[in-house]
């Protein structure tokens, strides 16, 4: 399935961030635990090179634990902090902002150096649409200072937000790029729900979603559902889905579209249990001459 999805007030956000560079110190960007590489927009990276970096692994709580560890090792050896969380909880918020005070160390180093004290960090939240940019904005400010939702592009403009006297914060709209490289970027997005479902074909998207679970993690689907009948293939198994759901449409027909909405609602909430959906680069051993 070939996913494109770039609404033209992406292109106005994206100047609009690059404007907004030289009032920040730090970048903090989120991504999704589930797919860390997959949501990040490597125009951050390219935009950003210049500034403190910090990356938060939202939405743990849905990820693979052993997986979401190894990410933030792989982060931290390309000398990026990484902190997992659940922005909907507060729990975490002061990690967050001890985080902050972490990658920021050199700028108040060299405030201190220069005779200024006391100057807030300021800081940039970014990050692909739906990845929680607005709910851990507000987890982290105590209350509900940016717009939310569940779904992609709530955020359409900036907004400073002072959450005391050390840290100001500039929420940005989500951001995607113009075009997945890669067609599987583009379905872990889709399969996470950080691109707009209109836009998707239900069917070969639950279907995606099937056959990566029954690779990766059988066990949690077949608890939710039923055992992978032998040799069955992907749309086989939607269907038996669509059956024990009764799913079904007139004349006890299986509602191939009706019962792939159910399963990525499903898969997107956590009722199939913790999944990730890639894993980080395997570093390579240098060669002995």
């Amino acid at each position: 399935m070939n996913i494109q999805w770039y609404p033209g007030h992406m292109t106005k956000a994206k100047r609009a961030m690059e404007e907004n560079l030289k009032l920040i110190d730090v970048i903090i960007e989120l991504v999704d635990a589930r797919l860390p590489a997959s949501s990040r927009n490597p125009d951050i990276d390219r935009l950003g090179k210049q500034k403190y970096r910090l990356i938060l692994l939202n939405k743990a709580d849905l990820a693979d634990e052993r997986l979401t560890s190894a990410w933030q090792q792989y982060f931290s050896e390309q000398g990026m902090m990484a902190v997992a969380l659940d922005s909907r909880s507060r729990d975490r918020m002061k990690i967050v902002q001890q985080a902050i005070q972490t990658v920021c160390k050199e700028k108040f180093e060299r405030d201190r150096k220069r005779g200024i004290l006391n100057r807030p960090v300021r800081a940039m939240v970014a990050g692909i649409p739906n990845v929680g940019k607005s709910t851990f904005i507000n987890s982290l400010a105590g209350k509900a200072m940016a717009k939310t939702g569940n779904k992609p592009g709530v955020t359409r403009g900036n907004q400073w937000i002072r959450l005391n006297k050390s840290v100001e914060l500039l929420d940005t709209p989500g951001l995607l790029w113009p075009k997945f490289e890669d067609p599987e970027v583009g379905n872990r997005l889709a399969l996470v729900g950080s691109v707009k479902d209109e836009v998707l074909n239900p069917v070969e998207l639950a279907i995606y979603g099937i056959l990566y679970m029954r690779e990766h993690y059988p066990d949690d689907f077949a608890k939710r559902y039923a055992d992978w009948p032998d040799g069955s293939e992907g749309w086989q198994y939607l269907q038996k889905i669509a059956e024990l759901r009764n799913a079904l449409k007139k004349g006890g027909e299986p509602d191939d579209e009706k019962a792939a909405r159910m399963l990525l609602d499903d898969l997107r909430s956590g009722r199939l249990g913790r999944f990730t959906l890639e894993e980080p680069p395997v570093k390579e051993e240098p060669k002995n001459e």
